[in-house]
């Protein structure tokens, strides 16, 4: 077994908290599927008291495990996310979690694999028709971790209108907008054939930039706005991917793109700290399904941004939210 395929698989494992019983339910079956090698292998997870007569739809969480995982993960982050919904950070949900191996779920450029395409064709389909979720954006989620982390930020950035929010963690991308500038601290853990399999040999440099999320979100961030952003990665990361997130960030910061941004202090790529990460993401997923007004209601909030408006009257500043999300109810 190659040196790096070897490591994914090992550091596959490491990614998933311990699984625990649970009081829901967990399923294993396979999708048949034309634009990739098939059948192929998910997990679906339905929280406990599941109703699929229920008039209110349960939110969908498509969950991409990291690179060289597959859906056996999904065993061990369907107790975390029971968790969540115990506690009160996220509604009670349905979740689901295919195979995809090394798959960076990218539509190779040679068209033998296309995962983004299964994602958005195949897996959700077949959850609208087999499950009580949500048959439009609205209450359709994605998030992952590490490749995962990756597949589900370019997915959600390309496809914004399919998703009310995205949780990206640890995302396995590179702190640049063309392919030339990527640097082997970014890159050492994959080797050329791997890029190449997947964008083409030689490399489809153009093709690269039309996948990467950094690059998507510099060239139209504004159809962004009104998706749900959450990004995050431990400033420990061995894989240094903390640079390629705080890139994303900066170019969302600086286009004032609503979004939610975490750089875990002291936190690994592995290990503890991603069963309480994975909980304040989905504690952002609640918060996008049901939006906590009263932030922004409340007497206090109002009559501090009163006097604060006066203040850029008299400056000659314009007056409007900070979130450009808000300016589509106004």
């Amino acid at each position: 077994m190659p040196m790096f395929r070897a490591a994914a698989i090992a550091f596959a494992l490491l990614l998933a908290p311990a699984a625990h019983a649970l009081d829901g339910k967990l399923v294993h079956v396979k999708i048949d599927s034309k634009n990739v090698p098939g059948p192929v292998d998910i997990a679906v997870y339905t929280p406990p008291g599941y109703d699929a007569k229920r008039a209110q739809a349960y939110p969908l969480i498509i969950q991409l495990h990291g690179g060289g995982g597959s859906s056996a993960n999904m065993t061990a982050m369907a107790e975390t996310l029971e968790a969540g919904i115990k506690q009160g950070l996220v509604p009670a949900s349905v979740s689901v979690m295919p195979s995809a191996g090394r798959s960076f779920y990218m539509d190779y450029r040679d068209g033998s694999q296309k995962w983004e395409t299964f994602i958005l064709a195949d897996l959700l389909p077949h959850m609208r028709g087999g499950y009580n979720v949500p048959k439009g954006r609205e209450g359709t989620l994605i998030t992952g971790i590490s490749m995962g982390g990756m597949g589900s930020l370019r997915i959600a950035f390309k496809h914004p209108d399919a998703f009310q929010a995205v949780a990206s963690m640890e995302p396995g991308i590179e702190p640049a907008l063309e392919y030339k500038d990527i640097k082997l601290r970014d890159r050492f853990w994959r080797d050329q054939a791997l890029f190449e399999a997947i964008y083409g040999k030689p490399v489809d440099e153009t093709y690269w930039a039309a996948n990467n999320p950094a690059t998507i979100a510099s060239k139209d961030p504004a159809r962004l706005v009104g998706l749900g952003i959450y990004l995050e990665a431990g400033d420990q990361d061995m894989f240094f991917l903390q640079h390629g997130t705080e890139f994303v960030h900066r170019i969302l910061f600086d286009a004032g793109i609503s979004h939610e941004y975490r750089l875990v202090r002291g936190a690994e790529h592995v290990g503890p700290s991603i069963v309480p990460r994975f909980l304040n993401a989905m504690d952002f997923f609640g918060r996008v399904l049901n939006p906590p007004k009263s932030w922004t209601e409340a007497p206090a909030v109002t009559t501090a941004r009163q006097r604060v408006d006066n203040f850029k009257r008299g400056a000659g500043y314009p007056i409007n939210p900070v979130d450009p999300q808000l300016l589509r109810t106004q």
